[in-house]
């Protein structure tokens, strides 16, 4: 089965390539070829062109932002979360081999329970993601670059003061227009994710309204959505103009309707979003001021809970506002919160190893470069195999890294970087020390919860024997040469009762067949009647009839035998096997081999 995936998170940096890292892993654990399109902060990189899409069985769109839909109209597509496409990838996939996917009909998508359409909370969520998407570059962007300009002195841009110098106030001015631009551009992708070209224009507009009626980042938000829907419902109603006027529709009528319609509403409602801002505001101040251990579980549970979700984005976005007020004590906390979940997974794996799988051990520890980073991402795929008792930790620990943090009084005058940025933080050895004791707490708590990992099962040495191994399979039938095949295994007391065997080898084959194209076939069981696992591998030359997906003849079998109760060397065999007999380069390599020495010696290399 040839399936299709398309990642996409709000900044395009982690979520994006785990996602599609997992659906990889996921389609060779099931044995389907799939290739996956990411939609990553640097842009939309192998991308999946017409004729994939023209061949695909099924798509997985696994995305917290907009991406082109339209093109798989037609074609069985599943929507979920790229949180989803991280924790959910192997049920994503078995739901595609198992045909429970909906088709795609013109902008009608449905989710992975068939029947069920989205719902609205989730479409507001993909709309508002794809204005933080694009907002978040410019926000970093201009945080570091007034930060860097403070390397020079607090008043550096300040003609009158003392510490005035002409290069920090260039790069601070330019900071400062990029920062700028965070209300407009975050309602502007809001109102281009709903409505297009015409949404995006309006919001545009109404962004730039809020920001310069203090109406800040909620009046942002509400001008994107108010400009998607009115631009949406601009544009429907206008439909049934003549093709002739399309022009005028376009370029007059719809512009000034939409751009009109949201300035007026804008400047409506500009004031009490102002007003509930500045509210807002004060609030977290009061906090801050009076309980900054309140304020430290707050801002600790919220980076926590959901690892660069809406709650994390929620509390960052809240801190790079306050930045640009000259309030530098908020954002620190909530750096030291994001830094500390992926930091608390590769504290623990350096502890204690054992907690972990040697695949998992080496991604746990690769969280020390992304929480130096400030990159929260990466404790997700660990709190996924088990939220009830990883996300209350990472809660706690970034709880504690945030209230030390406040209680210390650290200023970070920057919204991102990390460890990067430890030049610019007023007490960068305290600031460390904080984060470092939320960690190891966390690290602790984790080795308490976490069983001894269970050591990966290793394949038996002797798979492959010359025993069952054919170079000239006789027969040309699919069931004559399962017949030939299973003959073999028989005869070499790896089965005790052949015609059991054959029976789940048929079971399997009706389900769908196992001939996976390029001229390959993996007939697999499972049974009792399996004394040992084994790989039979049969060539044909003439070719064998074996219902393949793109109706070629097979050419050559490899028939997997194990165990009722093995089931992880029966996957791990056909996860090695699909993966690399996908190459059509290694049949070639294969039919070439003269004698069975040679054969066992070429599949045993590669």
């Amino acid at each position: 089965m040839k399936l299709l995936g398309v990642t996409g998170c709000p900044t395009g940096i982690a979520h994006t390539f785990m996602a599609e890292k997992a659906l990889k892993v996921a389609a060779g654990k099931l044995g389907c070829q799939i290739k996956v399109e990411t939609n990553g902060a640097i842009g939309v990189e192998n991308a999946l062109t017409e004729s994939d899409i023209k061949g695909a069985d099924a798509i997985i769109v696994a995305s917290d932002k907009s991406v082109d839909l339209d093109r798989f109209n037609g074609k069985p597509v599943l929507e979920v979360s790229v949180g989803d496409g991280v924790s959910k990838a192997e049920e994503l996939v078995q739901a595609c081999l198992d045909g429970k996917v909906p088709v795609r009909r013109g902008a009608v998508i449905q989710n992975l329970n068939p029947g069920q359409n989205q719902n609205a909370a989730r479409q507001i969520y993909k709309h508002l993601m794809n204005g933080v998407s694009h907002m978040l570059p410019l926000v970093v962007a201009g945080g570091v670059l007034i930060a860097i300009s403070f390397l020079w002195g607090i008043y550096s841009f300040d003609p009158a003061s003392d510490q005035y110098n002409p290069v920090a106030a260039m790069i601070k001015s330019v900071g400062g227009y990029s920062m700028g631009l965070m209300v407009t551009v975050l309602s502007g992708f809001i109102a281009q994710s709903i409505g297009g070209r015409p949404g995006l224009l309006a919001g545009l507009v109404g962004g730039a309204i809020a920001a310069g009626t203090d109406a800040g980042f909620l009046g942002g938000i509400v001008a994107g959505f108010l400009s998607g829907y009115l631009s949406q419902g601009v544009v429907r109603s206008l439909r049934r103009l003549p093709r002739q006027l399309e022009g005028l529709k376009s370029i007059f009528i719809v512009p000034i309707v939409t751009i009109g319609g949201v300035g007026i509403l804008m400047m409506l409602f500009a004031q009490p979003c102002a007003a509930l801002n500045q509210w807002m505001m004060a609030a977290l101040s009061k906090i801050q001021n009076t309980s900054p251990v309140l304020l430290g579980i707050v801002i600790g549970c919220m980076c926590a809970f959901d690892m660069g979700g809406p709650v994390n984005k929620a509390a960052y976005v809240t801190g790079t506002v306050l930045l640009g007020q000259g309030n530098y004590y908020f954002m620190a906390g909530v750096s030291a919160a994001c830094i500390t979940p992926p930091l608390v997974l590769a504290i623990a794996a350096t502890i204690r190893r054992n907690r972990f799988s040697e695949e998992d051990r080496t991604a746990a520890l690769v969280n020390y470069v992304l929480g130096f980073t400030h990159i929260t991402e990466g404790a997700i795929p660990f709190a996924a195999k088990n939220p009830l008792k990883v996300i209350p930790i990472l809660m706690l620990s970034s709880s504690i890294s945030a209230i030390t943090t406040y209680l210390m009084k650290v200023e970070v005058p920057a919204p991102h970087g990390g460890f990067l940025i430890l030049g610019l933080v007023n007490k960068p050895v305290v600031w460390v020390i904080c984060i470092l004791l939320g960690s190891f707490v966390g690290a602790v708590l984790y080795i308490l919860v976490t069983p001894v990992a269970k050591k990966k099962t290793a394949l038996p040495e002797d798979l492959l024997k010359e025993e069952t191994v054919c170079l000239f399979l006789e027969n040309t039938g699919k069931e004559e040469v399962i017949d030939e095949m299973v003959a073999m295994l028989y005869a070499d007391g790896v089965l005790q009762d052949a015609e059991a065997f054959k029976k789940e080898i048929i079971k399997r084959e009706k389900i769908s067949s196992t001939a996976f194209g390029n001229g390959i076939a993996i007939p697999h069981g499972k049974s009792p009647a399996v004394r040992m696992p084994r790989v039979a591998v049969g060539l044909s030359k003439k070719g064998i009839s074996f219902d393949s997906s793109d109706g070629e003849p097979v050419y050559a079998v490899f028939m997997i035998a194990v165990g009722e109760n093995e089931d992880e060397v029966h996957l791990k065999l056909l996860s090695a096997l699909s993966k690399k007999l996908m190459n059509p380069g290694f049949l070639s390599r294969l039919r070439e081999c003269t004698g069975k020495d040679q054969m066992i010696r070429l599949i045993t290399e590669e």
